[in-house]
């Protein structure tokens, strides 16, 4: 069993091509504008790194950071064909460090989620340390509602013309354990298979935003998806901080 994201970092972007990343953008940087925040910037769990390129394409000096190497590889790829001169780094939230501080940070499409709750003050006190004093953080979490009811203890599968997927959750109380079998095509009508193991740990406002004041930020705001109100059923918690 293979870490998250190793086979399918190099195809996480065409894979998320419905998730509206055009209007998701143009959220974040709207909602930077309105923090007053700075031009510098770094976009954490960039993925293949469209909101990276999003930013910077907006004006902003950003890079992006990633744990996995595979989408790390294919967000160069993609930011060299649009002729983005971001940089993308190998990077853990939890042990974040950068050679200069930053205005704003982002952290967005369940990056959070992949840190254990134990680990959350670690992270946001690492990311504070990536931030000039007042600059904006904002990322989002996905539910304990979805975590609950719409992943755990379902299956999801997808075959597309050049990569196949079963997905198999189980919902164990505080956290997801999603294990994904991978086909890709080998060459000769052979496929390749690979399997890898994620987990989304179950986190609330509430102790979320009790890391966030022992981290050294202000929670300024929540808000659901894009900035609609929160619901019991909502999907995505979006929280919108500022460092003291």
């Amino acid at each position: 069993m293979k870490q998250s994201y190793s086979a399918l970092g190099g195809k996480f972007e065409y894979l998320n091509s419905d998730c509206g990343y055009e209007q998701w953008s143009q959220y974040l940087i709207d909602a930077l504008a309105s923090l007053g925040a700075g031009e510098s910037g770094v976009d954490i769990g960039c993925g293949n790194g469209y909101f990276t390129r999003a930013l910077y394409r907006a004006g902003k000096d950003v890079c992006g950071v990633d744990i996995s190497e595979q989408m790390l590889d294919r967000a160069k790829q993609l930011a060299a064909a649009e002729g983005v001169r971001a940089e993308f780094l190998l990077g853990d939230i939890t042990k974040l460090k950068l050679i200069r501080r930053v205005n704003f940070a982002v952290a967005v499409n369940d990056c959070l989620n992949y840190v254990p709750p134990q680990k959350l003050h670690a992270a946001f006190s690492h990311v504070r340390g990536c931030l000039k004093k007042g600059g904006a953080f904002i990322f989002d979490i996905s539910s304990e509602y979805k975590l609950k009811n719409v992943l755990g203890d379902n299956l999801f599968s997808e075959d597309l013309e050049d990569i196949t997927y079963i997905w198999f959750n189980k919902f164990l109380g505080d956290r997801v354990v999603m294990d994904i079998t991978v086909f890709t095509p080998a060459g000769g009508g052979l496929f390749r298979r690979d399997d890898e193991r994620h987990v989304q740990y179950v986190h609330t406002v509430q102790s979320v935003s009790e890391a966030l004041a022992n981290s050294g930020f202000e929670l300024l705001r929540t808000e659901g998806h894009l900035g609609e109100p929160l619901k019991p059923d909502s999907l995505r918690i979006n929280f919108i901080c500022r460092a003291k």
